[in-house]
């Protein structure tokens, strides 16, 4: 499965879920969508998607050949797939629910649980710093776009 920035409103709907039947957060039902929609942009910071990391082989592609270089399509070159498994190593080559981690599992749910406490669409947070951490870790690690 390819993963896009719908993979990571999946997450972000995913987790605000678990957060609201957990009581953790307080929000208007009119702001679901764009919770969602700021909660994946964030996770998109921190979470790399396949599209991301084909786009970024491109232009890595591009810089090398020159635009107008280009093979009809860059995707199919040897050169692509090469800068596509360097940019894939360089995550170590992490993944959870086929988005690699940019930053680590830790990092993410620190700047998410940032995220929660500073967002205007949500009303109320219950717990604390690291019961949230601890949650969002454990939500995050348990995604899959395919059951989620």
């Amino acid at each position: 499965m390819r993963t896009n920035f719908e993979t990571l409103e999946t997450l972000a709907s995913y987790t605000i879920n678990g957060l609201k039947e957990n009581s953790v957060i307080e929000f208007e039902t009119e702001n679901r969508e764009k919770l969602i929609e700021s909660m994946a942009t964030e996770y998109g910071v921190a979470l790399a998607t396949d599209e991301d990391i084909r786009d970024q082989a491109i232009e890595e592609v591009e810089d090398k050949m020159g635009v107008d270089n280009l093979p009809e399509d860059v995707t199919e070159s040897e050169m692509f797939n090469h800068a596509r498994k360097e940019i894939i190593k360089s995550f170590s080559g992490e993944n959870i629910g086929g988005l690699y981690l940019v930053e680590s599992l830790h990092e993410i749910s620190n700047r998410m649980t940032k995220f929660l406490l500073n967002s205007e669409l949500i009303d109320d947070v219950f717990g604390s710093d690291e019961d949230i951490h601890s949650f969002l870790v454990n939500t995050i690690r348990g995604f899959n776009p395919k059951k989620n």
